[in-house]
């Protein structure tokens, strides 16, 4: 689920920071701009593992901060696929389950992945399992709050990177639009075998 990562930056202290610890100034200033942001193609950053190399410190004219080239380990969350995690359902729609683990939110257990057969209740905004058993069909909700298990079946990760400027056609976006901007980072779960799905459905009874 954490991976540590081999990454290489070029970390800007300034001045003010000079009575510090190279070190330390260094760890304060990359926790800053990695720490809960999402790297393409790499993850989820936590924090600073450790340092490995810092390379020579220079100080560029009409820039009194000096900028040193630094090789690091980083923590990262990145689940490797078909691993088992659990979570939170966070909420339901017509699109699936949202499950939180608390520090990353965005997974999504779209329909054809849960245990079948299944229904959206409309009234209550839940996904329900329709269980068979020799007495009938029980209802088994999928409420939020409830804690699941799920296996990680795919991810992906989208360039949020800021571009150019925006052409006509793109400017006409509507607030609505504008604040269902994909996530950096998402995964897909699925809960479509024995064992996976809210833990309150496999306690021993």
């Amino acid at each position: 689920m954490f991976v540590l990562v081999e990454m290489v930056d070029t970390v800007r202290i300034p001045p003010w920071l000079f009575e510090r610890r190279l070190n330390d100034a260094i760890a304060e200033e990359l926790n800053k701009k990695l720490a809960n942001k999402v790297v393409y193609n790499v993850g989820l950053c936590v924090c600073l593992y450790d340092i490995t190399k810092l390379e020579d410190s220079y100080i560029f004219p009409g820039d009194g901060a000096s900028h040193t080239k630094v090789h690091f380990r980083y923590m990262v969350f990145r689940p490797f696929l078909d691993e088992i995690v659990t979570g939170k359902i966070k909420g339901c729609s017509q699109d699936g389950v949202c499950v939180t683990l608390g520090y990353f939110d965005d997974i999504l257990i779209p329909p054809e992945s849960l245990q079948q057969p299944a229904k959206f209740d409309e009234t209550e905004q839940v996904w329900v399992w329709e269980y068979e058993t020799d007495e009938g069909t029980h209802d088994l909700y999928m409420d939020i709050g409830e804690d699941v298990r799920l296996r990680v079946v795919d991810e992906t990760f989208v360039d949020t990177s800021p571009t150019g400027p925006s052409t006509a056609e793109s400017s006409a976006t509507t607030p609505e639009e504008a604040q269902r901007k994909e996530a950096p980072y998402t995964l897909t779960g699925s809960i479509s075998e024995p064992g996976l799905g809210l833990l309150s459905w496999w306690t021993n009874g």
